[in-house]
């Protein structure tokens, strides 16, 4: 998935299984780290003789790589450079796959994304394509060998099963990074005018509000036009919503180092109920399976949403982001099944972001070039550029040096300016994320660092999403061997699960088939799928 990291600013926009077709060399284990380049080990340059490297990476489509103003300046730091193979996103992966095939490999792979997934990662790594670069992060990778200290989980989570390290990840720790998905946002207008004081908190509680919202006019149009409760899909609100009943996924789930495959739990059948009921009773929208997203908006804009999903409310009621402070975050719930309140939580990690190939002429210099961004320091560098593009220092009035817009930038304009700098646009690159709100980019010196919409929602996330958020299940690595024996099984059981689903709420299966559903569902091998969720799981805990 591609995501857009955005400019830090003082303004509400802050926040916002291939098999190997040829192979070569002795595997990871026995792939050569060692170069004659002379690599200092501290600050910069990091080579004192000009090191040039290749460098393959998705195309942003704005700007040619050669001229972004944060490689290159950057490059003047080090003392490396790159020849750039920068495809278009569209054609990425099947050109990584082929560089991989025919052996002419770049001697770095650079935010690729999904397209060097985990199982890329394995293969590639075993047949000794990728560098093992475990032994060499203590050294020439302080700052991500930091992190990796403070949260073992990092480690945990981009080690495979043969014990090495290919790819290195996008670190999230902002203050909306426990998010799993957008969240669900209620329509702070009906509350005031049903005189809402406090926020359900049970199942019984939600269900109660949705009818007032149903029942008593709260758009005050006169008219019986209110949705209580919509989405596309169930896309977003699906997980917020079954985590009423103790669920953070809709496939397997860690439960006390046990792995469960949560839609055959008595637990799910509690989910489907409850929807169902949403349902029939006119509660949820009877357009969820079959509107766009367009169409959803078009109708949080008429006013006609009690709540709804969104990354922020303001993208589907069309207010200004001052009015959307005024929308509180969906409380999560309990019920009789799941007592105490949890909501799923986002493992804060995105994988295979930076690998190095077996044609890397130095492995040292290449990891010490990359681990800078995972230095707040660096990280902000790659995503704002250095001083006189986008941002240039000032003196407030207290003293204190800030940041301040350039000259000709504006928060209108700053994204497309940003686009022209920097590949930390619209790529999942390897760094680290957080908001250090001392690097925020004002519109005047004295301007407050963050606005009341950014401090509104990391608020709303303190208390209603991170005391309760818990990661469904970690991120693993499967061996060969259990991918192969899992890859068909994950579509078809997803696909039935999905469809299932729909077929439940509205009411085209009845509740009375469930033991039909589960017994489908085993007959699909879920056992086998569950098994090697709990081997890979097992392994991630050691």
């Amino acid at each position: 998935m591609k995501i857009r990291r955005f400019l830090l600013t003082a303004g509400a926009g802050a926040l916002a299984v291939l098999a190997l077709a040829g192979c070569a060399g002795s595997g990871g284990t026995n792939a050569s780290l060692k170069s004659d380049v002379k690599v200092n080990p501290t600050g910069f340059p990091i080579v004192d003789k000009p090191l040039k490297m290749t460098l393959m990476a998705p195309s942003t489509g704005v700007v040619n790589w050669n001229d972004m103003v944060v490689l290159n300046d950057y490059a003047k730091k080090t003392n490396i450079t790159f020849k750039y193979n920068t495809p278009p996103s569209s054609d990425f992966s099947t050109k990584l796959n082929l560089a991989f095939a025919s052996q002419d490999l770049p001697d770095i792979i650079y935010a690729a994304g999904s397209a060097l997934t985990p199982a890329n990662e394995v293969s590639y790594g075993e047949h000794g394509q990728l560098l093992p670069l475990e032994k060499l992060i203590p050294k020439y990778a302080p700052n991500l060998n930091k992190l990796m200290k403070q949260d073992p989980s990092i480690r945990q989570s981009i080690t495979t099963p043969d014990g090495h390290i290919y790819g290195l990840p996008l670190i999230s720790r902002g203050a909306l990074s426990s998010w799993y998905i957008g969240p669900l946002w209620y329509n702070g207008s009906w509350l005031k005018k049903l005189g809402v004081k406090e926020l359900p908190k049970t199942a019984d509680e939600f269900y109660a509000l949705l009818k007032r919202f149903k029942n008593d006019d709260p758009n005050g149009n006169g008219k019986a036009d209110e949705i209580p409760l919509s989405d596309v899909k169930l896309t977003s609100s699906r997980y917020w919503l079954m985590s009423i009943f103790g669920l953070l996924s809709n496939t397997v789930q860690n439960n006390g180092n046990k792995v469960v495959y949560t839609p055959i739990t008595k637990n799910y059948k509690e989910y489907l109920t409850f929807m169902h009921k949403l349902f029939a009773e006119g509660l949820l929208d009877k357009d969820t399976f079959a509107q766009s997203d367009d169409q959803k908006k078009a109708k949080g804009q008429a006013n006609r949403l009690g709540v709804f999903s969104d990354y922020f409310s303001y993208f589907t009621t069309g207010r200004t982001p001052a009015q959307a402070a005024a929308d509180p975050m969906w409380q999560p719930l309990t019920s009789d099944v799941s007592p105490k309140a949890v909501v799923p939580g986002n493992p804060r990690l995105n994988r295979g972001n930076f690998a190095i190939t077996k044609n890397n002429p130095s492995p040292a210099a290449a990891l010490r070039w990359v681990d800078y961004f995972y230095s707040d320091k660096g990280a902000v560098y790659l995503n704002q550029g250095p001083e006189g593009y986008l941002w240039k220092s000032a003196k407030n009035d207290k003293g204190q040096t800030v940041r301040v817009f350039a000259k000709g930038v504006t928060p209108e304009n700053s994204e497309d300016k940003r686009s022209k700098l920097t590949p930390d646009y619209g790529l999942t690159v390897p760094a680290l994320a957080s908001d250090r709100d001392q690097y925020s980019i004002r519109t005047d010196a004295n301007a407050p660092a963050v606005d009341g919409f950014t401090t509104f929602v990391r608020a709303e996330t303190k208390a209603k999403i991170d005391p309760y958020a818990r990661v469904p299940y970690p991120l693993v690595y499967l061996t060969k061997e259990e991918q192969d024996s899992i890859s068909s099984m994950t579509t078809d059981l997803a696909t039935f699960v999905e469809e299932s689903e729909a077929k439940f709420i509205t009411g085209v299966t009845p509740l009375s088939d469930w033991d039909k559903y589960v017994k489908t569902i085993k007959g699909m091998h879920v056992d086998q799928y569950t098994k090697v969720y709990q081997a890979a799981y097992d392994r991630w805990k050691k």
